[in-house]
């Protein structure tokens, strides 16, 4: 859909972005909790050698069996909610107006109810088929597969608060992205006006 551009555009931006993927890699790489119950579920995706899982062995692993694939979300997602906490955390201390969630399965884990505003990007189906089957080792099947574990994407729009379209050129996304930022931002200085004592002249 064009997610992990419109969230390196607002990199760009100095917004702090927490990208729940880039976790998921970090989990199965370092965590060594993480690790040990991705093993339990998949042996053969551990690797010995440098004692993470391979991903890739994981996936095919896994294939297209529903039930394995909730068992592993169930183990990952809780993980990946306490680091998107501290990120959150984190960049609350350094006086962040906006810290932005990148995460693939919001409404369908529920995730939009711990967040403030949500930002659906979106583009054609044909364009997001495209842009899917053109990464390493996706096949339609496959693809099909990952359809069928999302909300349609016309249900997540009327769910969001915001819509970017990402199918219209960059430029577009950005300005699109620009604007949502701004109007956050300035809603944000109207809450923490709301917070601050009345001036009394003497």
């Amino acid at each position: 859909m064009g997610k992990t551009t419109a969230a390196n555009m607002l990199r760009a931006m100095d917004i702090p972005v927490h990208c729940a993927d880039e976790a998921v890699h970090d989990l199965l790489g370092k965590n060594d909790a993480a690790i040990e119950a991705v093993a339990a579920l998949c042996p053969e995706s551990y690797d010995d050698i440098n004692k993470c899982i391979d991903r890739k062995i994981l996936r095919d692993s896994l294939g297209q069996d529903t039930k394995k694939w909730d068992a592993l979300e169930a183990v990952l997602h809780p993980l990946v909610q306490q680091a998107q906490q501290k990120f959150i955390d984190l960049h609350r201390t350094k006086n962040a107006k906006v810290i932005v969630l990148d995460i693939p399965l919001l409404f369908e884990t529920g995730a939009e109810k711990r967040l403030d505003q949500t930002i659906c990007v979106t583009a054609a189906a044909a364009v997001q088929k495209q842009r899917v089957l053109n990464r390493p080792g996706m096949s339609e099947d496959y693809f099909d597969f990952l359809l069928s574990r999302q909300m349609p994407d016309e249900e997540k729009c009327k769910k969001s608060d915001f819509i970017v379209p990402s199918d219209k050129g960059e430029e577009h996304t950005r300005n699109d992205l620009k604007q949502i930022i701004a109007a956050l931002e300035k809603q944000e200085q109207k809450n923490e006006s709301r917070h601050i004592p009345p001036h009394h002249s003497r």
